[in-house]
């Protein structure tokens, strides 16, 4: 009888465990469905994103196409308020797509890019075809005149930014570009009354130091050689090209860096940055500081609370989870802290 009754607690117990088995299985199903729901929610959802951006932008950007080739024949006031408009809607283009970098990939994302510069250089020329006006450069100096001030001169091999508006003395409003063209050994200091709101080119500058205290609306770095150029916060884009052996700082919306070589740049970024074609560029937050500077970040419209400065996208670079052997972050122990312009 014993026996009999312990045989049955092991068939119930067997029993149990096979029970056992068999719920903990039934579980595991049910959660790897809904996972595998999730995901594809997850990415309908992306595809969906994807789908409303590449629709929204291109429209839009056919959009500001029409408006710009519209500027061919028409008087003075029209163009200047085509032009105002495209403008602001190729600024709304852009915010559009640093807002939905998250869910594009590599590849969408550099076509966009690419669009998109497209898109400012036909508003570049049909500005300077529409509303042609002098370019202005800094005239080559010796350290010995440093103190002195600086007259802008026509300078016309100067390359010519995108531009944004100025309200001019006579109601027309108008691009305003300023910039340093080829100087050596200088040391070039350019005030918010001077800058703001602006269009900045430096070209060919070699051996420089410039500090440009104000809120630019975009700066333009081309051919630069062993140079340190601060500059106080860029409302929209900073482009570089061409730049090696120096030492940058800025905040900015977007940077594209290209063609460049043994860099620093100290960065405040809100979107991403984006390099290529280039090697020994290295990254660390911005650090320099004025007395305006905050007052400069609130003109610019930037927010201080979102720094991308570490997230760099190299688009010579696609290799998913390796990182880009063409860019690094500068270690803390090596980073500036000194900015004193003596130095």
């Amino acid at each position: 009888m014993d026996e009999a009754l312990e045989v049955g607690d092991k068939l119930d117990t067997g029993a149990d465990k096979v029970q056992e088995r068999l719920q903990k299985r039934h579980q595991a199903r049910i959660e790897d469905v809904e996972r595998r729901k999730e995901a594809k929610e997850s990415q309908s959802v992306a595809e969906e994103k994807g789908e409303y951006f590449y629709s929204a932008f291109n429209n839009e950007r056919a959009a500001v196409e029409e408006l710009l080739s519209g500027c061919s024949g028409a008087d003075r006031a029209t163009m200047t308020q085509k032009l105002e408009e495209a403008t602001s809607r190729i600024g709304q283009l852009q915010k559009f797509l640093n807002d939905s970098v998250l869910f594009l990939t590599q590849y969408d994302l550099r076509q966009a890019q690419a669009a998109l510069q497209k898109l400012q250089s036909t508003l570049a020329e049909t500005r300077e075809e529409a509303l042609p006006k002098k370019k202005f450069a800094f005239k080559a100096r010796t350290k010995a005149a440093d103190k002195a001030s600086v007259t802008p001169a026509p300078d016309p091999d100067a390359d010519t930014p995108a531009g944004v508006g100025g309200t001019k003395g006579d109601g027309v409003t108008a691009s305003e570009q300023y910039g340093f063209s080829n100087m050596s050994d200088v040391l070039v200091t350019r005030t918010a009354e001077e800058i703001q709101k602006q269009d900045v080119l430096l070209t060919h500058l070699t051996n420089c130091k410039v500090r440009l205290l104000g809120s630019p609306s975009t700066l333009h770095l081309k051919h630069i050689d062993s140079c340190e150029i601060l500059c106080g916060p860029v409302s929209s884009s900073v482009f570089i090209d061409h730049c090696k052996n120096s030492t940058l700082a800025f905040p900015c919306q977007q940077l594209r860096t290209h063609n460049t070589t043994d860099t620093q740049v100290y960065l405040h970024v809100t979107s991403r940055a984006i390099i290529e074609d280039c090697r020994g560029v290295s990254f660390a937050p911005f650090s320099w500081s004025y007395p305006s500077l905050e007052e400069d970040f609130s003109v610019s419209g930037l927010d201080k609370n979102r720094n991308n400065w570490n997230q760099v996208d190299d688009f010579n670079w696609l290799a998913a989870g390796t990182p880009s052997p063409n860019w690094a972050v500068i270690p803390e122990v090596d980073r500036k802290t000194n900015w004193d312009t003596e130095n």
